[in-house]
């Protein structure tokens, strides 16, 4: 893993953000990542997924739903738009919103009341870019390249962009996830 990012998301990224970038194998490494990087969360986190059809994007939330420690199995939220996964223990909640069928920004997504749920919860947004960063100020963007085509490829690229104050303080904890 690279502790820069020089590909097309460093253009789009503010100076003094915190960028990782992350190698993945397998749908398993996935889910393991999603675990760890579910272990610097805390409640009021957004998340946002970024990535092509097939990406890994649902596989990397199981594992933050693993290491959430949160009840129900993570599927992808596609037809119902978002689910709540209410929390096992003491942790945070995870709601899982997948934002591929909406077309506007946040006005068409009122009424899922995100803004509600985002204090005492988790929430990661697939397909999010464009619609749900007036959530917060802080906000963790992951962006998942693959290869496209024809191919049984499961390598992928995960960067991490820390986004705001939040993720500035955490630049240390985000490096462990190498």
């Amino acid at each position: 893993m690279e502790a820069a990012h020089n590909g097309p998301v460093a253009d789009t990224v503010a100076p003094g953000t915190v960028t990782l970038d992350v190698a993945v194998e397998s749908p398993e490494e996935m889910k393991e990542l999603g675990r760890r990087i579910a272990g610097v969360l805390a409640p009021g986190d957004l998340v946002m997924l970024t990535g092509e059809l097939g990406a890994g994007k649902t596989t990397l939330t199981r594992g933050l739903g693993e290491g959430l420690g949160v009840r129900g199995a993570v599927t992808s939220p596609t037809f119902v738009i978002a689910r709540v996964h209410p929390p096992l223990g003491e942790g945070p909640a995870l709601v899982h919103v997948d934002a591929y069928r909406l077309g506007g920004g946040l006005d068409e997504m009122e009424d899922l009341d995100l803004d509600v749920s985002l204090p005492e919860s988790v929430i990661v947004v697939e397909w999010g870019d464009g619609k749900v960063e007036e959530l917060s100020e802080d906000r963790l963007r992951v962006v998942i390249d693959r290869a496209v085509g024809d191919t049984d490829d499961e390598r992928r690229t995960v960067t991490l962009v820390g986004i705001g104050a939040r993720w500035a303080g955490l630049g240390a904890e985000l490096t462990v996830l190498r």
